[in-house]
Formats: structure tokens, sequence, C-alpha cells
């Protein structure tokens, strides 16, 4: 009966957190257990009583004050003066500009929104296609919750009760894989397509772009090296990241104006008590179905049905793979992660690590599928191409994605290399 509670409210489109938090109601109101009434309370508001998550708003904060304080346009003048000049230039400017706010922003979609801003009318005027321009800026958003830091690997880690620090360092190599292949496909299709020829800037305007750049470019360096090099917890590194977004913006940029502060402020603050809201409420419907013995139920049927590690991490990437195309992906990974960690942990001996890279990637799949696909959706209203349209020239990113994530499920290497 809790089960079909669950379904009703997902089809009617009530918002998730609201769907867990009822769910949960619904089952200790079924169950008429005062021990579970008495609780109920202490759980909701427990699940978000977690150090770590704390970085979730300082890394949204993080990021909009680079945006308005123009620390991106100077990031993407600086990839310029290495790719500018080759034949379609701009398209590896913007694989380039997203990686480097990929090591800020920590958010697909908040990635995704700003960069189809900031880089696909630009590519458009040069004369490029607006719907691979589209697709190339989409794709890229992808980076944003792998190459550290990542929303979703803070979440996963305070789920998994591991270190945040070293599920930063796990994602980064699988992070530069992708954008390594991306820089493959964008190279391919230019065989087919004849990009537009770029311009070489002059040694002036080259050294003024990279000068402007050093103090946009501390940001990314502040967080990875502090976390890197143990100096600051990924926290630590995200309200030192802010405090020089900050400063940069309003004093050395001088594009942040205090009368800017209040709705970045405002955009911060709704932005995280939607994600902190989401832990809550999942938190406590993780401890009904943990209560109910669902985990032990799924960890029997996985053990009847494979023994080997690979088998049940592919078993898992196609469940989250159709998961992540209904449900957000910080839901997802709060629904499935205390039900099949566990299993992977205990019963097959997977890294927590390995373990957590495979969910977070197969969750980011998700904000580029449809139906839901908040990713496809976002950059389709950013530039106006149809989400159909635009998710059939994705295809050759998210198959790479997928090849990617086989070996990921194979072989852990490129995610404890650096452990």
């Amino acid at each position: 009966m809790t089960f079909t509670i669950f379904l009703a409210l997902l089809l009617l489109q009530v918002p998730i957190g609201i769907v867990l938090c009822m769910t949960a109601v619904f089952y200790v109101w079924h169950s008429d257990n005062l021990v579970l009434f008495a609780s109920y309370g202490q759980q909701l508001f427990g699940s978000a009583e977690s150090y770590g998550l704390l970085a979730i708003p300082l890394f949204i904060l993080a990021g909009e004050l680079m945006n308005e304080g123009g620390l991106t346009r100077r990031l993407i003048n600086f990839a310029r003066v290495f790719f500018g000049g080759f034949r379609g230039g701009l398209a590896y400017i913007n694989l380039m500009a997203n990686m480097m706010m990929a090591a800020i922003m920590g958010s697909a979609v908040a990635q995704i929104a700003v960069m189809s801003r900031a880089i696909v009318p630009e590519m458009e005027r040069e004369g490029y296609d607006k719907t691979f321009s589209t697709a190339i800026t989409a794709a890229a958003g992808l980076m944003g919750p792998i190459i550290p830091p990542s929303m979703l690997f803070v979440v996963f880690g305070v789920l998994a009760q591991i270190s945040i620090g070293d599920m930063f360092i796990a994602g980064i190599i699988p992070g530069l894989l992708m954008g390594s292949s991306f820089f493959v496909i964008v190279a391919l299709v230019g065989l087919f397509q004849q990009y537009p020829k770029g311009r070489w800037m002059n040694a002036q305007e080259a050294g003024r772009a990279i000068l402007y750049a050093i103090p946009a470019l501390l940001v990314p360096i502040v967080i990875i090296g502090g976390i890197l090099s143990g100096l600051a917890t990924p926290t630590e590194s995200a309200a030192l990241a802010s405090l020089a977004s900050l400063i940069i913006g309003m004093f050395f940029y001088r594009d942040l104006k205090l009368d800017k502060l209040p709705a970045l402020f405002a955009r911060t603050a709704t932005n995280s008590g939607l994600v902190l809201f989401l832990v809550a409420s999942a938190g406590v419907f993780g401890w009904t179905i943990t209560f109910e013995g669902v985990p032990q139920m799924v960890a029997a049927w996985i053990g009847d049905s494979t023994s080997d590690p690979f088998v049940f991490l592919l078993m898992v990437m196609v469940l989250l793979l159709f998961v992540g195309m209904f449900i957000d992906g910080v839901a997802a990974l709060i629904l499935v992660v205390p039900i099949l960690l566990p299993i992977a942990t205990t019963q097959f001996g997977i890294s927590p690590f390995q373990f957590g890279v495979v969910v977070c990637l197969n969750l980011v799949l998700g904000l580029l599928t449809p139906p839901v696909g908040t990713g496809l959706f976002v950059a389709s209203a950013m530039t106006g191409v149809p989400a159909m349209t635009l998710f059939r020239s994705l295809a050759p990113f998210l198959c790479t994605v997928l090849l990617l994530l086989v070996w990921f499920c194979y072989d852990a290497w490129a995610i404890e290399a650096l452990l």
C-alpha cells in the first residue's frame, strides 16, 4: 500500500521532496507504531544535520558570484588564447571553459544555464550550427557533477559516511577522461562539418586575456588545491572560493555591484533550500524503508541473480539510467544509496568510491534524457533549440559517457588511482 501511494504521488507530479515526506508519514500512520511516531521529526531534521552538507550552499554561492562578477567571461577569454585560432576553435573553447567552470560550480543544471547564455550566442554569431553548439554546451555540463567539487559527491559522501575530499579526488580522472573524449568527438564531427576558421589573438590581446584571467583561475586552484593538499576540507574550500569570488568580482573586475547581491543571495538560498529539503525528506524515507527491511530483500534478490561484481554494477547501471530519466539526481541518489551501497560493499566487495562515481555519473546522464531531462530542457529554453532536436545531437556524447561507465564498472583504476 505504501508503494502504491509513492507511485501515485509521483504520477500526479507532486514535488519529489513532498512525495518522500508524505510516503514516510503514510507508512508511520499505517504501521501504528508509537516508536516511529516519536522518531519521525528527529529523523527528518537529523538527516540534514551534517557538516559536509554546508558545502552545497557555499559552492552554489561561489558559482553565482563568479557569473555575476565577470569571472566566467574572463575564463572564456583565457581559453580563447589557446584554441581561438584553430578551425572550430570556439567549440574547443566551449569545452575548456566548461571544464574550468566544472571545477567551481559543481552543478550540471546551473553550469548548463550559465554557459548556454554565455557562449552559444557567440558561437552562433561566428557561424556555428546553433543545435550542435547547444549540444556541446549541454554535454559539457555533464562534467559539472564529476570534476570536483560536486554536489552529488557531497551528498553521496554524507550518505555513505566516507570522506567527501576523497570522493572529490576520485572524480578527477573520470572527469578529465570525459572532457578528453568530448574533445575527440568535436574533432571527429569537424571532419564532416566545416567549422568556421578562428582567429588567433595578437600578443598584446593574448597577454591581456591571460593577465585578466589569473584572478579567476585562483578560484578553482583554491578549491582543488586546498582539498588535495589537505589544508582545507571541502566545506572550507567552498567558503574560501566564495570569498575569493566576491573579492575578485567586486574589487578587481568591478563587475559585481552591491545592488546585485540581495538577488544573488536569494537565488543561492532558494537553490540550497531545495537541495537540503530533498536530503532531509529522503533521509526520513530511507529510514522507513530500512525499518521495513527493503535493503535486505533487494540484497537477497540480487544475490540469487549474480555473484559477479561487474554484472552487479551493470545491473545497477541499467536501473539508474531508468531512474534518472524520471527523478532528479540528488533525490534519486538519496533513494538508491541506502539500499544498494551496503550490498555493493559487503556482498560484492566494491569500493564505495567506485560505486559512488558509477552511481553519480549514471544519474547525471538523466539530466539530458527525456522525459524529465532537466538539463536538456534548460539548454533548450536558453537557446530556443527544440528539446528532441537537441537530444539527437547529443547522441554521440551520451554514447561516449555510456562506454566510459562500462569501463568504470569493470575497472576502478581511473577512480582510485589518485586515492
